[in-house]
């Protein structure tokens, strides 16, 4: 639990949104803190495993500078062995989705929820987010397939239990109707987004208008109010019957509206525009001007949905658009307790769907459960007692400070972490020792029984990426901070006193 210096709480086991949190003043800690956000923005997931493995290189190139072992034999050592590792996930462990069946994809985002408050329900949430990232599946101009987490829009709600959560086709927003004089639901809804003001418009400020007829004041009005009418008409006289704003709307202009039959949404976010005018294959429009300097709406800068509705969902309101042209628009909404618990679980369900968009982007999974950190760690062991240079400690250190992973989950299972590991160890050294066994090289650990198995067959998978990718960073993160011989800190002159 982090509360901040304003008393706003945070309930979370993210480990990039607990450091992004802290007020961290050491210069080698805030390394340590970009490093995670760097795992969150390129992965989504494995933000605590990349710090605790940089942080446990640290110690132990903190060792290795106490025995009189120069800084620069540490760094190559650790760059020679973060190659190596590399390349055995790359070749020896790496399984292609194609060849695991579709379910694979199902079992990484599993995988990825057994650590979060949502583990409980692994099966109802990892369908839930595999089932989003497929629909919203884009081709791009390369012929790639691309799958693109904005596109799926989460929504909280107060009240119910988490399995009251629900997955809707279409994009929802938590803004509704300016008055409740306008429809609930329009069919064949053409879509107006504008990034400009429907109230009544106003002279600029420093704008005097000296009167001294009382009727040029009512006159005054009637071309302020006649000129945000016009506005309105030829918006809806191109054919929109939404107006979607992010700026205000006013109650002449939402009678306006009204009387057309039109739905008018305000205040409504401009990255969340934008991406609507992405999904309705419309255009977000910033003023009315055209090519010839005239005022004019084009019928195809508006976006289509087959339906435009405001429902009910428990105590709220929420505006709906269905039926979208281009990519399926995709609104996962989120039931809680409360918005703490809401918002732990919108950090899940978006790291879920970060992996299940790198599985089915790079089509590669790994054992999970400790197993590839192991089966490095064995592998690195044997690289560095055939080396005859001083990066041999380095690299020996390196395979040990793998082993943290596995040993922290055996802990976290409430299992004795010694043995587990040791027997984990036994497997991996014998599967790349007998050909007979290379299929041991799946064994990971299982934190339910305080055994290990086969977390292939378990269905325990992650991303290769997200492991090549964590002990990239986080080596790279070791060696800037090894690289570092002083550090200066520079305080503010003090002011002379007069």
């Amino acid at each position: 639990m982090l509360v901040d210096q304003i008393g706003d709480v945070t309930v979370t086991n993210d480990g990039a949104t607990i450091l992004k949190q802290l007020e961290v003043e050491h210069p080698a800690a805030k390394v340590l803190v970009e490093l995670s956000n760097l795992q969150d923005e390129e992965v989504g997931d494995g933000t605590t495993s990349v710090v605790v493995i940089a942080s446990e290189l640290l110690k132990r190139a903190n060792e290795l500078v106490k025995q009189n072992i120069h800084a620069t034999s540490i760094i190559s050592g650790f760059l020679r062995a973060k190659k190596e590792a590399c390349q055995f996930i790359a070749k020896n462990l790496a399984l292609k989705v194609d060849q695991l069946g579709d379910d694979a994809v199902l079992k990484a985002a599993k995988t990825t929820m057994s650590s979060k408050l949502i583990g409980t329900e692994p099966e109802f949430f990892a369908r839930m987010a595999v089932d989003s990232m497929l629909r919203v599946k884009t081709i791009n101009s390369s012929g790639v397939a691309k799958y693109p987490v904005k596109a799926v829009n989460i929504l909280k709600v107060t009240g119910g239990s988490q399995t009251d959560s629900k997955l809707i086709d279409g994009y929802a927003l938590q803004q509704v109707r300016a008055s409740l004089t306008m429809p609930k639901r329009v069919e064949n809804a053409k879509i107006a987004m504008i990034d400009m003001d429907l109230r009544k418009h106003c002279l600029k400020f420093g704008v005097q208008m000296l009167i001294t007829d009382p009727e040029e004041i009512e006159k005054m009005r009637a071309k302020e109010i006649a000129i945000t009418k016009r506005k309105i008409d030829m918006l809806l006289d191109a054919g929109a019957n939404v107006v979607i704003t992010t700026r205000g709307i006013d109650e002449m202009s939402c009678k306006y509206l009204a009387e057309r039959g039109a739905i008018g949404i305000r205040r409504v976010e401009k990255k969340m525009l934008r991406r609507i005018a992405k999904l309705t294959g419309g255009k977000l429009l910033m003023s009315f001007g055209d090519e010839d300097g005239e005022d004019s709406v084009d019928p195809s800068r508006l976006g289509e949905a087959k339906v435009v509705e405001e429902e009910r969902v428990g105590d709220y309101n929420v505006m709906f658009i269905k039926g979208c042209v281009s990519t399926a628009a995709q609104t996962i909404l989120l039931r809680g307790a409360n918005m703490y618990m809401l918002e732990e679980i919108e950090r899940s369900i978006h790291d879920s769907l970060c992996i299940v968009k790198r599985v089915l982007e790079s089509k590669r999974v790994v054992p999970g459960g400790g197993a590839v950190e192991a089966a490095l760690s064995v592998y690195l062991d044997s690289v560095a007692e055939a080396m005859g240079s001083r990066e041999q400690l380095a690299i020996a250190e390196f395979a040990s400070a793998l082993l943290v992973i596995p040993k922290t989950l055996a802990i976290n299972g409430a299992h004795d972490a010694t043995d587990l590991v040791a027997k984990l160890r036994g497997y991996h050294n014998a599967a790349q020792q007998d050909k007979e066994r290379a299929h041991w090289k799946h064994i990971g650990l299982d934190l339910t029984n305080g055994k290990v198995r086969d977390n292939v067959k378990a269905g325990v998978l992650e991303p290769a990426m997200s492991k090549i990718k964590q002990i990239k960073f986080a080596t790279e993160a070791a060696v800037t901070i090894l690289r570092i011989d002083d550090s200066i800190k520079m305080f503010q002159p003090q002011q002379q006193q007069g």
